[in-house]
């Protein structure tokens, strides 16, 4: 039934029975970033650039922790490319809540990280058995060149 509708408002309408175009729903999303602002015009300048793209409903600033959320039917990479129109040092927000201590998070620690926040880690790679070598054999007795602090 619901395609029948649609398809006589199509042709009532002008369409020719066939939809112009097919575009993806944007879905709601919550755009969180990490933006270097040191005063009130800094704040103005990045809520008033974030605020009149299409799609926001609304821009919410700590500038004590250099954080912006924005929320809205919006995409990541757009409001960050938009963010960093204003002149800002501007990265995705870096840092994920530490809750508990005994479980290892894919975190690590960074002194200027919030508190109660350690910084994200995507991906960490895994060291090979020549570079465990190479580490091993940079502090050897047997090596000459050695460091000779240890």
């Amino acid at each position: 039934m619901g395609g029948t509708l649609h398809y006589l408002s199509d042709l009532l309408l002008g369409g020719g029975g066939r939809s112009k175009s097919h575009k993806k729903k944007q879905q709601f999303n919550t755009v969180e970033l990490k933006v270097k602002m040191d005063c009130d015009g800094c704040e103005l300048k990045v809520r008033n650039t974030l605020a009149t793209m299409k799609g926001v409903q609304s821009v919410e600033i700590n500038r004590k922790q250099s954080k912006v959320t924005v929320q809205g039917m919006v995409e990541t990479q757009r409001v960050l490319r938009r963010a960093q129109s204003t002149g800002k040092r501007v990265e995705l927000w870096p840092y994920v809540p530490y809750t508990n201590p005994y479980v290892a998070p894919p975190a690590a620690y960074d002194k200027r990280a919030p508190p109660g926040h350690v910084r994200r880690v995507d991906a960490v790679l895994p060291v090979t058995p020549d570079q465990e070598e190479r580490l091993a054999t940079l502090f050897s007795d047997d090596n000459p060149n050695a460091c000779a602090v240890m």
